[in-house]
């Protein structure tokens, strides 16, 4: 019982890091988008989600892959205690990070003329995402540097070098939106790709690393490694970016740009208390799954120990945001966007699907599955596709946050089935209960939010809330132990010892 308190305990400490670190970017990122959207408008918002969907996407196939399989490959090299291989293993690292990233500059400057008739339907954007090439090479950079972090667990400065990177990208990129206003959209991206570049290297350049020689014939040998995996984790990616490139095209060639902005604004929102446990996912989960999946009794509660403290997080928060979801909208952005809380419902089923399916998906890619990932995210990026322009087509602009949904919804039983034929992996009893519980709240307070208005919507979506609430607050409490500090604290909010499961005797 200990040991599983530890690793609860350990799970919870990293969400809790990560979890500060992407709350203080959400709430810092927002603050700038509010500013932006005052400043420009729904235009103006629009034209940075489309700019980072053209990069996104460069920037993810240039990058082969690299920085998703780099975390497996440092932990490996660091696991076997052998400082030589350690070594490198980061230089090839370093080495692949310049390559794609230069790769990616070059293709954004050749590729500018098509992607903007893509997505602006002229050229009047071509000198912008040229442009724009280097945040690739910066990115690329900053990929490697915080690979390294990632892979030996140091969560604490990875989630430093974060919110040190939207703090002062954000007070530079809103100082040039007022001097240039929309001319500073491509502007503000490049100097915040350079700031977060110097902050990787900042607290990356502490670790110590031996010195190792390295011919460019070994450093292509060994990258083998890296692209073997990495061309997985490239194509899973370039789904995701062209996905996202796709549904903002469709949106603003039928709707307008004002629309993609609306649906920029409810992206954005849906995942504002979900987005940190993902993130912890990536900082520390993957790394201690990797260690593990050779054993499959350890790994199997590592991922079900996962699920249940993501689902106990993010629960009050997607109970919230489908409860008060105009009031969020006009809150962050203007009264010009309410149209998004329209959205934000689907969006929210679709990030309460990635809360459960994906602690399972991480067990392909801590086994090295490359071509099951590959098999497997084509098969979903199809099926969103096919339901986003049905959708979108029967429902409007509602219809491509349903896609999202829909598709989420095929992702958690697909995956769990998979996973259980790849190592045997069964949900738990604890997850199962804890799944129908969440789904019950979840499920009521949309209904709440698509048949009530007003006051009404705010007080009983309000009372679910809470209700979810207390079952987060008690599940933490029983998984963590009376004793911990955490519960402790819980216990001292008015009202809290009642809420709190009682000692067994």
């Amino acid at each position: 019982m200990n040991s599983e308190r530890d690793s609860y305990r350990q799970i919870l400490r990293s969400s809790s890091i990560m979890g500060g670190a992407a709350g203080l970017n959400y709430l810092i990122g927002l603050l700038r988008v509010k500013i932006v959207a005052m400043l420009l408008g729904p235009t103006g918002v629009g034209l940075l989600g489309l700019y980072i969907s053209a990069m996104g996407f460069i920037g993810t196939v240039s990058g082969l892959g690299v920085g998703g399989s780099s975390v497996r490959e440092v932990v490996l090299a660091f696991g076997r205690d052998d400082a030589v291989e350690a070594a490198r293993t980061i230089r090839i690292l370093r080495r692949a990070c310049w390559a794609t990233g230069c790769l990616g500059w070059l293709s954004s400057a050749l590729l500018a003329r098509p992607i903007s008739l893509w997505l602006f339907g002229s050229t009047e954007q071509e000198r912008a995402i040229a442009i724009l090439g280097v945040t690739l090479l910066l990115g690329a950079f900053a990929t490697g540097r915080l690979a390294l972090l990632q892979g030996l667990r140091r969560i604490e400065d990875i989630a430093r070098a974060n919110v040190l990177g939207t703090l002062l990208g954000s007070v530079v990129a809103v100082a040039i939106y007022v001097v240039l206003g929309e001319a500073g959209v491509a502007p503000a991206l490049v100097a915040t790709a350079a700031i977060n570049a110097a902050l990787s290297y900042w607290f990356s350049r502490r670790i110590a690393i031996s010195a190792v020689d390295l011919s460019w014939l070994e450093t292509f040998v060994g990258l083998k490694r890296f692209v073997r995996l990495g061309v997985a984790f490239m194509w899973s990616a370039v789904l995701a970016a062209g996905l996202d490139a796709l549904t903002r095209s469709v949106v603003a060639s039928r709707y307008g740009i004002d629309s993609a902005g609306i649906y920029q604004a409810a992206w954005t929102l849906s995942g504002l208390f979900a987005g940190f446990i993902l993130s912890a996912m990536g900082a520390d989960y993957y790394p201690r799954l990797s260690a593990a999946i050779h054993d499959r009794a350890h790994a199997a509660r590592l991922v079900n120990e996962q699920m249940e403290v993501g689902v106990l997080l993010a629960l009050p928060g997607l109970l919230a945001t489908l409860a008060f979801a105009p009031l969020i909208m006009i809150f962050f952005y203007t009264s010009r966007f309410l149209g998004a809380a329209e959205l934000l419902p689907w969006m929210v089923l679709g990030v309460f699907g990635q809360v459960l399916s994906w602690p399972i998906g991480f067990i392909f890619l801590a086994k090295g599955a490359a071509r099951l990932v590959f098999i497997v995210e084509t098969i979903f990026a199809l099926l969103q596709i096919g339901f986003l322009f049905f959708l979108v087509d029967r429902n409007g602009l509602p219809g491509a946050a349903q896609a999202f949904a829909a598709t989420y919804a095929l992702h958690i039983p697909i995956t769990l089935g998979i996973a259980r034929a790849l190592v045997g992996f069964r949900w738990s009893s604890s997850v199962t209960r804890l799944v129908v519980m969440a789904s019950g709240c979840i499920c009521a307070s949309l209904i709440v939010s698509t048949t009530t208005e007003g006051m009404t919507r705010v007080i009983a979506g309000g009372v679910v809330t809470l209700v979810g609430s207390i079952i987060s607050v008690r599940g933490l409490a029983a998984r963590l132990g009376l004793e911990n500090k955490l519960t402790g604290w819980m216990a001292m909010i008015p009202g809290g010892g009642i809420i709190l499961p009682k000692p067994k005797d």
